[in-house]
């Protein structure tokens, strides 16, 4: 049933959108398994976008309230391999789940900035990733998902980063924050080669100036008098 549902997932996204597979080279062989890949999140639909285009197994985290939708909805993502975490409770279990199945040769799935980015801004990502990856030692595969107009959509792999360096102690918190910057990085770059190809921008965080605040302040204290 599974793979069912995973050949009936790749149908309809190449259908309903026009996919360009960056580095495809850098995927790993079929049936490597038990390794991570670590993405950038902007839809529902990046999970489902992710085994359209690699051919494997996956388990992924998803946010517990999903699993409360409706029945149907939350037999569809459990079969689709989905398992519920439940997001800033330092959920224990969500760990030690992920790391059973990478053990089992599972390919997980996780989305380190922990939430979706409507502005397609990287946001700085959780040590979630990093901490699974240090207790499994399992390698990362970055990954970068972009929607594009027209149903254009955009999804680059990078290198594989070793398992030698995500042998870490998974309590040392400086190592923990490293790995996930590495991680996170490794994101950024295949956005940045993505844009820089189809002649875009990199989505940036507009901050305001210091004038725009000191302004917004004294709008503020305007209408107080």
């Amino acid at each position: 049933m599974y793979y069912f549902m995973r050949y009936f997932v790749q149908i309809f996204f190449y259908l309903k959108y026009k996919i360009k597979v960056w580095n495809k080279e850098n995927i790993p062989p079929k049936h490597t398994g038990g390794y991570i890949i670590a993405c950038n999140h902007q839809k529902y639909a990046d999970p489902p976008m992710i085994a359209a285009v690699v051919h494997e197994k996956f388990s992924f985290m998803a946010k517990d309230e999903l699993f409360h939708k409706n029945i149907f909805f939350k037999w569809i993502i459990t079969l689709c391999g989905a398992f519920p975490v439940v997001r800033g409770a330092g959920d224990g279990e969500a760990v030690r789940l992920a790391v059973e199945k990478l053990k089992k040769g599972r390919v997980l799935v996780i989305f380190p900035e922990g939430t979706r980015s409507t502005d397609g801004v990287i946001q700085r990502g959780k040590s979630g990733v990093a901490l699974i990856a240090a207790m499994t030692g399992a390698p990362v595969l970055p990954a970068y998902i972009r929607y594009g107009e027209k149903n254009v959509a955009d999804v680059a792999f990078g290198e594989m980063i070793p398992s030698e360096e995500m042998k870490i102690d998974p309590e040392d918190h400086k190592a923990l924050k490293r790995v996930s910057a590495r991680i996170m990085d490794s994101i950024k770059a295949l956005q940045k080669q993505v844009c820089d190809s189809r002649g875009i921008p990199v989505p940036l965080k507009i901050r305001k100036s210091s004038k725009e605040n000191t302004d917004t302040a004294e709008n503020a204290e305007s209408g107080n008098e």
